[in-house]
């Protein structure tokens, strides 16, 4: 009983190690994923990652094997529902990683076909244009005439909106015009106002001659006394 005790929490003590490994290696394998100017050929590093994978994948199924004959051969074992988690867990996480790594697989594929198929476009479009100089000087006198266009359709913007600006401008000065006016025809029907203006205007003018004269008057000392 301990020797097949001994032999349960070794394999699982090699499961658990693998499957850290598997987790360190899905993080260098997705990398490739991710990378937005991937190579059209798989990298030395990018094959050798995924060999290690899909041979660790391959060395947890064994272990698993093991473990579910180990514990067939000893159902009756007091500790039997812990070690059916601890093995179902393990087939569990043993699942997820394989779809994983199908997933990357997939991913990369179609990152590195997209890749080729610009690549290949772009020497196609190289090489026509390599064989045919006078294409190629009117595909650039049409790139330039494109980009004379957004140049134009860029101003015309420029000056679509200082249109609306200035017209947006003239109804603020109606509007305060009218707003104007109102207030003056509606203070010309109050009794007295007009007069009550008109002598805050006399008074003003007063303050002005006062003010003027005295500032005059402080001149004429300033030059008399140099």
């Amino acid at each position: 009983m301990s020797s097949t005790g001994g032999g349960w929490a070794q394999l699982r003590q090699q499961a658990r190690a693998l499957e850290t490994q598997t987790e360190t290696l899905f993080h260098t394998y997705s990398q490739y994923a991710s990378t937005t100017n991937i190579p059209t050929k798989p990298s030395e590093e990018e094959r050798r990652t995924e060999t290690q994978l899909s041979d660790i994948l391959e060395k947890r199924e064994a272990l698993v094997g093991q473990l579910t004959r180990l514990f067939d051969s000893e159902s009756a074992n007091s500790s039997s529902a812990v070690r059916h988690n601890n093995l179902a867990r393990h087939r569990e996480v043993l699942q997820e990683h394989r779809r994983e790594l199908t997933r990357l697989r997939s991913t990369i594929t179609d990152t590195r076909n997209k890749a080729n198929l610009l690549s290949n476009v772009r020497s196609d479009i190289d090489a026509y244009r390599s064989a045919n100089p006078s294409q190629a000087e009117a595909d650039y006198m049409l790139d330039e005439r494109r980009r004379i266009d957004n140049s134009h359709s860029v101003a015309d913007n420029v000056l679509s909106q200082a249109y609306a600006v200035n017209e947006n401008f003239a109804l603020q000065r109606e509007s305060l015009a009218s707003i104007n006016r109102r207030i003056v025809g509606a203070a010309s029907q109050v009794p007295g106002i007009n007069s009550l203006i008109g002598r805050i205007g006399a008074k003003k003018r007063r303050d002005g001659i006062i003010l003027g004269g005295f500032i005059a008057f402080c001149f004429l000392m300033l030059l008399w006394f140099r």
